[in-house]
């Protein structure tokens, strides 16, 4: 508990017993008001200070005013005698009681994001001359060497140099999975460094490290609302004055019609008919509990290593009923071997360099393959001119003889007839000085977790899977079967799976998701409802245009994230549901006189704190 809730909590308690003591002083008129005072205005002078603020800035209608003029006006009645000064001080008492569950309640939500935030390395020890030195992390620039000793956290990110250790990524993953790290590693900052010293060459500075990114994400999530939170802000824009109005004529327009009858008016009746109406009519358990739920919906999710970015993603979530992937590195791992060389007029170690050295300037995965195979890096002094045509291949001048290595239609492109290849897996052919030199045949390996992962989809009720990639038939096939995927759809380059995107989108069905990693998922990501990436070995362009993020890369977790926010969306539209039917038939009772400041009392501040309950709940759910 808060210093802050600790002091709301000694005013509610003295405020109390108070009131209890004075129940029993034998004391009337004045004195007996000015004594009622002491508790009152101990217990509401911060609610009574902001209505009069409002007032003053000219923003009067909000729950400060309301439950301050319900109170004053029940104190006045108390003091004519046609009232009791205690309900004025239960009022003001028991809403007190109300915000300080709601405090209590926001708290445990952001103590789940605040998790989030204890990634932040505090500091870097950076190697100078060979010794180190405390750094902040902002000032440490890509390519320095830094040391991380046992227990402390890894600052940025980068590539281990030397020392072997195991690293706890659970802050990132929401997983406590260790993960053993040897020269050549990448390691992820955020991630605490458990057994062995490191010494990590930094690959990015701070501002774009792993760490960087969640922290931006998540402290701009609440930027982003829902359109449940748009409505509820413009309901309360117009509800809360509306029920002001209506209390104001319960309180002057029976009496009046009374006198015109020539009857009682009976003012002091239809003056607490008004005051009781204006306590029930309160908004607080609509305005505080559905952005609450869904700041504990997305602390739920980010606490499982699901990065949200907004409500109004979360909200979009919860109707996804189709998911279209990617496939490399979104179904598969993204790391593929050379697995057999198929040499025409050159030697299979010839064939492999060639290759390698026309790919020397890529980064795809496809390209990073042929040079590990190559057991080298090559020689990129003989190589110029390298050309990369996006979804066919490269071709480049090596040793000034002009070289083609991709698909068979970039051979066919420049005159050069390919043979068929229909072995699973990605076929590079290689082409030298307009001849046919081979074909080298690379795989991905499927996640272990994707196959688990559709099967989850489907049975969160997502109705259709689709696999997009730019590999041949057969091995899309081949892998979709494994899958268990509804549809595929192959040899698409970047601009036909925004196509492919575009004509699912106009089937019918309710919300599309795509799930992608790489640079040139990044416009597919945009176009789609809702855009998922992968965090850990997902591409900053991926990122950057998903709503969503995966920080540990697994599958498995879009069902969860899918069942986490229709979790919170039901749990919306059940205080939305509950606020205002238990409003709605209590401000009927309280302008028919059926209701009193008792019943007023429950369905404010009773309804508030049932509905704060219910919102946070969703912290609890078990993963």
């Amino acid at each position: 508990m808060t210093r802050k809730q600790k002091k709301m909590l000694t005013r509610i308690l003295l405020s109390a017993a108070m009131m209890i003591v004075l129940h029993f002083v034998p004391a009337g008129g004045w004195v007996r008001f000015a004594l009622y005072m002491v508790p009152y205005l101990l217990i509401g002078y911060d609610i009574l200070w902001s209505a009069a603020i409002g007032i003053f800035n000219g923003q009067v209608f909000d729950e400060n005013f309301l439950m301050a003029a319900a109170t004053v006006g029940a104190m006045a009645l108390g003091l004519s005698g046609t009232g009791e000064y205690t309900e004025g001080v239960a009022v003001m008492l028991f809403y007190q009681i109300g915000e300080l569950f709601q405090s209590y309640a926001v708290g445990k939500s952001r103590r789940s994001i605040a998790q989030l935030m204890d990634i932040r390395p505090d500091s870097a020890n950076l190697l100078i001359d060979g010794l180190p030195v405390e750094t902040d992390p902002e000032e440490v620039a890509p390519g320095s060497r830094i040391l991380i000793q046992p227990g402390e956290r890894v600052p940025l990110d980068g590539i281990v140099l030397e020392g072997e250790s195991v690293l706890n990524s659970a802050a990132l993953t929401g997983e406590s999975r260790p993960e053993e790290v040897r020269p050549g590693d990448t390691v992820l900052s955020g991630c605490i460094n458990m057994t062995g010293v490191l010494t990590v060459e930094t690959t990015r500075p701070y501002a774009e490290s792993t760490v960087a990114r969640i922290l931006d994400l998540v402290e701009n999530a609440s930027s982003r609302k829902s359109r449940s939170e748009a409505f509820i802000s413009r309901f309360a824009r117009v509800y809360t004055p509306a029920v002001c109005i209506g209390a104001l004529a319960l309180a002057v327009l029976p009496p009046l019609v009374a006198l015109l009858m020539g009857q009682t008016a009976a003012w002091g009746m239809w003056v607490y008919r008004a005051l009781t109406f204006l306590v029930i009519s309160c908004p607080c358990a609509l305005v505080i509990s559905i952005p609450l739920s869904f700041f504990a919906g997305i602390g739920a999710a980010g606490a499982r290593g699901i990065l949200v970015k907004g409500s109004n993603y979360l909200e979009a979530l919860a109707s996804v009923d189709r998911v279209v992937f990617d496939k490399t590195g979104t179904l598969t791992q993204g790391v593929f071997r050379v697995q057999t060389v198929k040499n025409n007029t050159r030697p299979a170690a010839g064939l492999l360099e060639l290759a390698a050295l026309a790919e020397c300037a890529s980064s795809h995965p496809i390209s990073k393959s042929l040079r590990a195979a190559c057991g080298q890096e090559p020689d990129r002094s003989r190589v110029r001119d390298i050309q990369e045509i996006s979804g066919f291949g490269v071709s480049a001048l090596v040793d000034d003889t002009p070289v083609l290595v991709g698909s068979a239609a970039l051979l066919e492109q420049h005159g050069i007839t390919a043979p068929p290849c229909e072995s699973a897996g990605t076929v590079v052919h290689v082409a030298a000085a307009g001849v046919y030199a081979g074909a080298i045949l690379i795989a991905d390996e499927v996640k272990p977790q994707s196959a688990e992962a559709i099967a989850m989809l489907k049975r969160a009720g997502v109705r259709r899977t689709v696999m997009l990639t730019g590999d041949r038939p057969a091995a899309a096939g081949e892998i979709a079967a494994a899958l268990g995927l509804d549809a595929y759809y192959a040899r698409l380059l970047p601009g036909d799976k925004v196509d492919r995107v575009e004509e699912l989108l106009a089937q019918p069905g309710r919300k599309l998701a795509f799930v992608g990693d790489g640079i040139n998922d990044a416009p597919v990501l945009s176009r789609a409802d809702i855009g998922i990436a992968m965090g850990a070995m997902g591409s900053d362009a991926a990122i950057e245009a998903a709503d969503v993020v995966l920080m540990d890369d697994d599958p498995r977790k879009i069902a969860e994230a899918i069942r986490l926010a229709r979790t919170c969306m039901a749990i919306v539209y059940e205080n939305i549901v509950f606020a205002l039917g238990i409003k709605g038939i209590c401000l009927l009772l309280g302008a028919l006189g059926f209701a009193n400041m008792g019943l007023a009392i429950f369905a404010d501040v009773g309804v508030m704190v049932l509905a704060v309950l219910n919102a946070v709940r969703i912290l609890w759910q078990r993963k």
